[in-house]
C-alpha cells in the first residue's frame, strides 16, 4: 500500500468542508475503496450506540452483499473491540455468521473520533472497518495513520463549531450588556453625570447605572460595580447585581438594607469564589447637595472640593458583596458644592500596568482631577481614559475592565 500517497489523499479530502462528520467519513471510505493501490474490496462505518451496547451501521460500500441497515454489532460478541482503544486498529477473522454470509471473512477495524464509556469500558465513537485481499501489518499501520487524521479532523470540526457557538453566545451577551448599560450622559437638577465602561475582553464584569427613584424622580441613584474575574461569568454576575439594584431602587429601599439584602443574594446564588465590589450613591434636589452612599469594598472614589481644592477619598463602608452572608453596610454622606467633582472608578483604571509592570496608580488619577476639575464630566472621563491608555501596555493579560463615572455639580439646574 502506498502509505504516503494515501496519507496525503486522506488529509486533502478530510480538509474539505462537510455538513457532518458522517459525510466526511463516507467520502473517505469511498475514496479508499476506489484507490486501486489499496486492494480494499469493501468497507463500513459503524457508530457506537451506548444504549444498545453495540455499533449501528452508518454506511457501507463494496462488492459484498449489503448488510441490513438495522444490524447491530454487539460489543459483547466482539471482545477484540476492547483492544481497539489500545492499538487503534485491529486485524481479525470475522466470526459473525450473518457477516460471513455477506462475504466478509477477514476485516480491519480502526477507532475514530471520541472515546466513550460503556459499562466501564472505553470504545471509540466510530469504527472504520475495511475488507482487503491482504490483511496484514502494513494495512494496520496505514489505517492507524488514517484513523489518526480522521480523529483530528473530527475534533477540529467540533472545536470550530463550539467556537462559533461561543462567538454567537458572546455576541448576544455583549448586546444584552450594552442594552442594560445606560446612556453615557445624564443631567439631574444641578448635576451633570458622565460614565463609560471599557471591557478588557468582548464583554466584562464592570457596570454602572443611573436609577431614577420615586414617582416624582426626586432622587437619582448612581452605581458602579466590578464583578470578580473576567468574561462571561463576570458579565453574568454583573448583570444580575445590576438588575437586583434596579429592583431595590424601584421599591425605594434605604441604602443600608438594600446593600444587606443584595449581599445575601450574591452570597447565596453565586459560588464561593464569586464576589463583587460596589459603590452606590444617591443625589437629590437637596439645596445643600446631600449625597448619601455606601461602598462595598470598591475602590474609594475621589471627591474634589472646589472650596478647599483638596481631594477626599470615600472609603468602604462595608465588605465586598458575596464574601459572607449577613454583612453590615453603613451609609455615609458628603455635600456637593457648585464646582465639586466626584470620580468613581474601577480598579482597571488605577491598576492599569505598563510594560514594566508599574501601576497607573491613584496619584496620577488625582493629578488629572486637580488639573481638569473645571472641565465637564465628559471631558474629565475621556481625559482619564486617554492618560491610562498612553501609560499602559496593550497586552490584555495585564489589563482589566475600565469604568469611570464623573459627577459634577454646577451653579444652575441646567448644567451649564
Amino acid at each position: 500500500m502506498r502509505q504516503k500517497k494515501l496519507y496525503r489523499a486522506i488529509e486533502k479530502i478530510a480538509s474539505e468542508q462537510y455538513e457532518t462528520s458522517k459525510d466526511m467519513l463516507q467520502e473517505i471510505l469511498i475514496q479508499i475503496k476506489n484507490d486501486k493501490s489499496t486492494n480494499i474490496t469493501g468497507g463500513r462505518i459503524w457508530q457506537l450506540d451506548p444504549k444498545r451496547k453495540g455499533y449501528k451501521l452508518l454506511f457501507q460500500v463494496g462488492t459484498d452483499s449489503m448488510i441490513d441497515k438495522n444490524f447491530i454489532l454487539k460489543i459483547a460478541d466482539y471482545p477484540i473491540f476492547e483492544q481497539i482503544t489500545k492499538f487503534r486498529t485491529v486485524l481479525a477473522k470475522e466470526t459473525n455468521k450473518i457477516l460471513i454470509s455477506k462475504g466478509i471473512y477477514f476485516y480491519s477495524a480502526s477507532g475514530v473520533g471520541s472515546k466513550i464509556k460503556v459499562n466501564d469500558k472505553t470504545f471509540y465513537e466510530y469504527l472504520l472497518a475495511l475488507n482487503s485481499e491482504s490483511i496484514d501489518e502494513e494495512l494496520r499501520y496505514t489505517l492507524n495513520i488514517v484513523a489518526t487524521i480522521l480523529t483530528s479532523k473530527i475534533r477540529e470540526r467540533r472545536i470550530s463549531r463550539s467556537a462559533q457557538n461561543l462567538k454567537e453566545v458572546i455576541y448576544k451577551a455583549r448586546e444584552l450588556q450594552k442594552s442594560i448599560l445606560p446612556e453615557h450622559e445624564y443631567n439631574f437638577n444641578s448635576y451633570q453625570i458622565f460614565g463609560v465602561t471599557v471591557p478588557s475582553e468582548i464583554i466584562g464584569g464592570d457596570f454602572f447605572d443611573y436609577l431614577q427613584i420615586g414617582l416624582d424622580e426626586e432622587r437619582l441613584g448612581i452605581t458602579v460595580g466590578d464583578a470578580a474575574s473576567k468574561g462571561l461569568s463576570a458579565a453574568a454576575e454583573a448583570m444580575y447585581i445590576s438588575g437586583a439594584i434596579r429592583m431595590g431602587s424601584f421599591f425605594q429601599m434605604k441604602i443600608s438594607p438594600m446593600m444587606f439584602r443584595l449581599n445575601n443574594l450574591v452570597n447565596k446564588i453565586f459560588s464561593d469564589e464569586k464576589f463583587s465590589s460596589l459603590f452606590y450613591g444617591e443625589i437629590s434636589s437637596d439645596k445643600k447637595g446631600l449625597f448619601l452612599y455606601a461602598n462595598a469594598g470598591h475602590n474609594p472614589p475621589m471627591f474634589y472640593s472646589s472650596q478647599s481644592k483638596v481631594i477626599h477619598y470615600l472609603e468602604p463602608t462595608g465588605t465586598l458583596l458575596g464574601v459572607a452572608s449577613n454583612s453590615r453596610f453603613d451609609t455615609d454622606s458628603i455635600n456637593f458644592k457648585p464646582g465639586d467633582v466626584l470620580v468613581v472608578f474601577s480598579d482597571g483604571i488605577v491598576e492599569a500596568a505598563n510594560d514594566k509592570f508599574e501601576f497607573f496608580g491613584e496619584k496620577k488619577l488625582e493629578n488629572i482631577i486637580l488639573k481638569y476639575h473645571e472641565s465637564t464630566p465628559r471631558e474629565i472621563v475621556y481625559k482619564i481614559l486617554e492618560e491610562v491608555q498612553i501609560f499602559s501596555t496593550n497586552d490584555s493579560k495585564y489589563q482589566d475592565d475600565k469604568t469611570v463615572v464623573v459627577i459634577k455639580r454646577f451653579e444652575s439646574n441646567n448644567g451649564n
